[in-house]
């Protein structure tokens, strides 16, 4: 994921979580904050060390990056987004980690067209 595509500071992380509105399932917790004049979406990823080593965080958040790539065309691109992995994540495919992602973007309502 291109480095304009992330959030890394924590005064960014921290707006979005103080502004942000919260939509959350048993596996993810996604916070959105609206950011007008952006010409592309930005994500924040959060995982735990409870949820296993670092090989296991990293293939969460590998899990993460590619379902959003896999989105791109159907996000709101003004939007921020920060992801808080949870437990049963941890013992997910990507394709269940897909799965839940895009149910818990059709909470939010930040699709744009639910065909996928």
């Amino acid at each position: 994921m291109k480095k304009a595509y992330r959030i890394k500071k924590d005064k960014d992380f921290q707006a979005v979580f103080k502004k942000g509105k919260s939509y959350a399932n048993r596996q993810f917790v996604v916070y959105v904050l609206k950011k007008e004049n952006q010409h592309h979406f930005r994500i924040g990823l959060s995982v735990s060390k409870k949820l296993g080593n670092a090989v296991k965080r990293n293939e969460i958040k590998r899990y993460i990056r590619q379902t959003f790539l896999e989105l791109e065309k159907n996000l709101s691109c003004e939007n921020d987004y920060v992801i808080i992995a949870r437990k049963p994540a941890a013992e997910m495919s990507f394709y269940e980690v897909k799965k839940s992602l895009i149910h818990v973007c059709k909470i939010a309502k930040i699709l744009k067209n639910d065909k996928k």
